[in-house]
């Protein structure tokens, strides 16, 4: 099992996976890149807010999603700048109150919210993921 907080190793996706043990994860990693040809960057974040391994989806230098691993569950990191904001706030009435209710309580700050969406399951909050990396890379 991986140290998810030891800058020294690098984990793979794959060993990602197994801290995780959560089978959405592979599923969601597979799915960003297939939609969007996009590479995978495992970095380390020293951050005192969010210290460990992550996963970056990035295209054309821009980055997708952050992807968080927890035990049994991922985080994901969406960041909604300026330019994606009027399209998120139009869909936002078809997307889960769970979402709704993330979007609404982050706060926003120079011009951008960064919305950190809990995810176990592939359920409506996952599509609700989905729609929102789809804006992020179309604006």
């Amino acid at each position: 099992m991986i140290d998810i907080q030891d800058k020294n190793i690098c984990p793979t996706l794959e060993e990602m996976g197994q801290y995780i043990r959560n089978s959405v994860f592979l599923e969601f990693c597979s799915e960003i890149k297939r939609l969007y040809q996009c590479k995978e960057k495992i970095e380390f974040s020293s951050c005192s807010w969010e210290k460990g391994w992550n996963l970056k989806l990035k295209k054309g230098g821009k980055t997708l999603c952050t992807v968080y691993p927890r035990e049994h569950y991922f985080t994901v990191m969406i960041v909604v700048g300026r330019n994606e904001q009027k399209f998120v706030e139009t869909i936002l009435p078809e997307c889960t109150p769970q979402l709704q209710e993330i979007y609404h309580q982050t706060k926003e700050g120079n011009g951008q919210r960064w919305l950190m969406i809990d995810l176990e399951d592939r359920d409506d909050l996952y599509e609700d993921i989905l729609c929102l990396i789809e804006i992020r890379r179309n604006v």
